[in-house]
């Protein structure tokens, strides 16, 4: 049996040496100390599991591992001040657990959790010497899951806030330097005007005083208000605290370093989380932060108010903070864009019956007779079939679509403008203005993954090296004592090696390949979708009832367009896992280097893959159709489809509105609804199956921990951030087409934000809360994306709509100044007799009358030229006006963002002042107090001198003894010469 301890624990271990050795020394580290006296009774706050067995101490982390429990045999114990106790006596009683069955059973015990068990040993007690108190927590109603209960004393959480440079409010208060008085009246009008609009929360309302904020020191506590130690390191700042030095501890006694993010992937902890405050609903709730905002922030019925983003970082963190307030002011941005989009569409509707185009095409005097849109099942039809594809076309094809682009140019730069100074602004009222160093430390932390990554490269070298050595034979007493120098050895090895670009290189190459074979494969779909369309309009034109035959071009267009949505949201899913893949095999360094490539992985993928469809629609479909008599044809016989002939805009806003709605209602707001009511009821019917006795003892209140056990776990704010990129893009990039994007994504916001906060509230574990100044990669991506829709647009409006051939003719070709007779200009002359063999309609007789010549769309010479069916000089005048005009609307608009952009100062004036500010007075608090140090010091050479001078006026005899004088430095010194 073993002898160093693990009995009393309550651990059965196999009785190897390595294990004994093991034990002991985590026992010996630990300083465990067996205590057999009574828990404390656990009174109502200890009930909600906030708190310690004492009810006195808070939880600050939880650490969650799977249990096996062996016969009635309980484990579990609590650390606490560097102790271990167990929860119901721990301590096995006289003829207990002596069946030899059980024993035999203990020591069978399977491998893998004794090894588990034996880490987590190794790791709490290195979190004891670090000054953490660890209670521990097995008799839970949650089977097979036991708990640490982590706590962070005082003197830890001085010494990490310092460590972290962790910048805390001072005593000192200053007044926050107001504005003109003009301005200040501004702001007190729209303040009371909008007083209904802020939520219910303490310190929604904006201060006019502030206090002065500083990196917290120990040796300068005198600075800080630290008369409520209690609530001075609030929970979210406690938990961050925790959490760093989770991640700083590391087990060394097993093959190789493992720290908690190593743990958790090997499964020797199923979890780590911070707590929530407590219950967000119910009446008889406690108030909490948690609860308030449930109430004032994750409610429907308070859409219209804003966000207390001030209690969102509270209880979040700077990171998620800055996410909604993203969100807020992207949602807020879209108020204008939506409200001129809606402009925009009016003046279509406005205007559609003047519109001369639309009216020649819907007249039916005009007779004219277009050529067949498929070979032989498709015959001749008559274009005044297609007026309300014309008429509806006018609706986004207008002159102020045009306007509506180049502001929606301004709009982007603006916006990310906006959001730049309001960052700063949070910056300022968060005290992450001076954050650099900080991140910086952050960054060139490693990341477990990597460190694992660089200790096999380790071991791989000193493998080699020893295979070159001669073997020398070694004592067996030396065996244990060169295992614990090769293990050493290889800890110094990691922090000399690293992951070069050969080592890479795999990785690489898999990374390259993967994303090439992703593409293809999103356009071989975009391809199928399209041989789907054109073998389908075939099929349905060859339908007996003219009812289908007439709508072929809308079933066509609808059913395509549901099929490309089904795609889309299926590859989403894929593309997102096979993104994080091709990181986790890269092993990036740090954690933000890892977040970054997965984003710019993930962004690449999802966004060809939402855009390529539309992209096909707005700049390929009908370009490359050929001509009647010489069609290109895809594998011989899919003819390549056209355009309708108002053009493909109406086509593509067809496009763009059903994958951005389906998107939105389906991937962003069904998914993320009904998936945890659908785990929720899961979890119902899994403990309706229980029995009675079960049901019964779950139903009993569970601590807070065991219920913030069953939430889900917080993956990380990828998913949020990229669902509000891609539709940044349906906004930005193709807005020419479709003026109420905008509209739409305000809509979605709107509910976006209630229900990514009843999420993050109610449905998620709490994270860990995380400081960052700004949201990182994402805005360059929204950079990139705004750039990116000039050039789209210009292209849209130039080669997709008409707005171009239109200003053409109107003032080149047109007779008399006007838009009569355009529509006959852009349609050329054929011969039926000049069809391919086997190419003709086979019912060329289903208009009633004989077909000699029938119209097409393009500039092309008419039959009886000698140039027959060749390009006119009108094409070419056309496409030399869409070049120049992608050319200037291009440098145009991004001339006037850049203006906007150079205008409009990323830090506000005001904020800059009290930056300032904040420095001189800082300057001046640490003069105040140098000072004041030299005013004591002088102060007390002054009494030295002065009790100096009595002692020599008192001394009448030069060999008298010298008096000893309290406060006297030079008595003393007399005195201690003396002696």
């Amino acid at each position: 049996m073993a002898t160093d301890g693990s009995e009393s624990l309550g651990i059965s271990v196999h009785q190897t040496p390595q294990h004994r050795d093991l034990l002991r020394d985590v026992v010996c580290h630990g300083k465990f100390e067996i205590l057999n006296s009574l828990v404390p009774q656990r009174d109502s706050t200890y009930q909600q599991g906030l708190y310690f067995s004492d009810a006195k101490r808070r939880i600050d982390f939880i650490l969650a591992y799977h249990i096996k429990k062996h016969g009635s045999r309980k484990h579990g114990g609590r650390h606490g001040n560097n102790t271990i106790s167990s929860v119901k006596g721990g301590q096995q009683l006289p003829g207990k657990n002596t069946d030899p069955e059980i024993a035999a059973h203990d020591l069978t015990a399977d491998y893998h959790e004794d090894d588990k068990r034996l880490r987590r040993e190794e790791f709490e007690g290195r979190l004891m010497e670090t000054g953490l108190e660890l209670e521990k927590d097995e008799d839970t109603k949650t089977p097979g899951i036991g708990y640490v209960k982590i706590h962070a004393p005082w003197h830890v959480l001085c010494r990490e806030a310092e460590f972290m440079k962790l910048k805390m409010p001072t005593k000192k208060v200053y007044e926050v330097n107001q504005s003109s008085n003009f301005v200040e009246k501004i702001n007190a009008f729209i303040s009371k005007v909008t007083e209904p609009l802020h939520p219910n929360v303490d310190g929604a309302k904006v201060s006019n005083v502030k206090h002065l904020s500083y990196p917290f020191s120990r040796e300068k506590q005198h600075l800080f208000d630290l008369t409520d130690r209690e609530s001075f390191f609030d929970s979210k700042t406690r938990s961050t605290i925790v959490y760093e030095i989770l991640k700083r501890i590391t087990c060394t006694k097993a093959k190789y370093s493992m720290g908690i993010t190593s743990l958790l992937a090997n499964g020797v902890y199923t979890a780590a989380y911070p707590l929530h405050d407590g219950d967000c609903e119910g009446d008889d709730t406690e108030q909490n932060d948690r609860k308030v905002l449930w109430e004032e922030w994750a409610s429907y019925s308070v859409f219209y108010k804003y966000q207390p983003i001030n209690l969102v970082r509270k209880y979040f963190g700077e990171k998620i903070g800055l996410y909604f307030a993203w969100l807020g002011v992207y949602t807020q941005m879209l108020i204008p864009a939506s409200v001129v989009g809606i402009i925009v569409f009016l003046y279509g509707c406005a205007t559609v019956d003047d519109d001369i185009p639309s009216m020649e095409m819907c007249d039916e005097r005009n007779n004219i007779t277009m050529c067949p849109l498929c070979d032989k099942t498709c015959s001749y039809w008559k274009l005044s079939t297609a007026c309300a594809t014309a008429r509806a076309s006018h609706l986004f094809d207008n002159p102020a679509t045009v306007f509506f682009s180049i502001f929606m140019a301004l709009w982007a730069a603006m916006f990310m403008e906006h959001w730049k100074r309001r960052q700063m602004r949070l910056n300022y009222k968060w005290d992450l203005t001076g954050f650099e160093e900080e991140e910086e430390a952050v960054k060139a932390h490693p990341r477990a993954e990597y460190e694992a990554k660089v200790m096999q490269k380790s071991m791989r070298k000193e493998h080699k090296v020893k295979k070159k050595q001669p073997e020398v034979v070694e004592e067996r007493t030396n065996k244990w004592k060169q295992t614990v120098q090769t293990a050493m050895a290889g800890v110094k090895l990691t922090e000399k090696e690293k992951l070069t670009w050969r080592d890479r290189l795999p990785a690489y190459t898999t990374n390259i390949v993967m994303i090439l074979f992703m593409i293809g494969l999103t356009f071989a779909i975009v391809f199928g979708v399209i041989l789907y369309r054109i073998s389908t309009a075939a099929a349905l034109a060859m339908s007996p009832n003219p009812t289908t035959r007439s709508n072929v071009r809308v079933t066509v267009t609808a059913t395509a367009v549901i099929i490309n949505l089904v795609v889309i949201l299926i590859l989403d899913e894929v593309y997102g896992s096979i993104a994080r893949w091709l990181t986790v095999i890269e092993v990036p360094k740090t954690d933000k280097s890892f977040e970054e490539r997965l984003i710019f992985k993930a962004f690449i993928l999802k966004f060809v893959n939402a855009f390529t469809p539309i992209i096909y629609v707005a700049f390929f479909k009908g370009r490359f159709v050929g001509r009647p008599g010489k069609y290109v044809y895809a594998f011989k016989s899919f003819r390549m489809e056209e355009c309708a002939p108002g053009g493909c805009l109406m086509e593509l806003c067809i496009q763009l509105s059903i994958i951005m709605l389906g998107k939105q209602l389906i991937q962003n707001n069904l998914f993320e609804i009904g998936i945890p009511k659908l785990k929720k009821l899961i979890r119902y019917i899994k403990s309706k199956r229980q029995s009675a006795q079960e049901e019964e003892e779950r139903e009993k209140k569970l601590q807070r921990y065991e219920t913030d056990y069953d939430l889900e776990p917080f993956v990380g704010l990828t998913p949020e951030y990229m669902e509000m990129m891609i539709q940044f893009g349906f906004v930005t990039l193709f807005v020419a087409s479709f003026p109420l994007a905008p509209l739409f994504a305000l809509l979605n916001n709107i509910i976006e934000i209630r229900l990514d906060a009843k999420k993050f509230v109610g449905e998620l574990r709490r994270p860990v809360a995380v400081r960052a100044k700004d949201i990182g990669i994402w805005y360059n991506i929204l950079r990139g994306v705004g750039k990116l829709a000039v050039i789209i647009n210009a292209f849209v409006i130039s080669f997709t709509s008409d707005f171009i051939p239109r200003l053409v003719y109107l003032y080149m070709y047109s007779p008399d100044g006007s838009m009569h007779g355009f529509i006959n200009q852009t349609l050329s002359y054929f011969n039926v007799s000049d069809f391919q063999a086997g190419t003709e309609p086979l019912d060329s007789l289903q208009l009633g009358f004989r077909v000699d010549v029938c119209r097409y769309k393009d500039y092309r010479e008419p039959p009886w030229t000698p140039d027959e069916y060749e390009i006119t000089k009108q094409f070419w005048s056309v496409l030399a006006a869409r070049l120049a005009f992608v050319i200037v609307f291009q440098n145009l608009v991004m001339f006037m963002s850049d203006f906007v952009d150079w205008m409009i100062p990323d830090i506000p004036k005001d904020i800059s002042e009290q930056i300032h500010k904040e420095k001189v007075l800082m300057v001046d608090l640490f003069m105040k107090e140098e000072q004041g140090k030299l005013q004591m010091l002088e102060t007390l050479l002054a009494k030295t001198k002065e009790g100096k001078g009595t002692e020599n006026c008192n001394n009448h005899s030069p060999y008298s003894r010298p008096r000893s004088h309290k406060g006297s430095t030079t008595s003393l010194h007399s005195q201690n010469d003396d002696a």
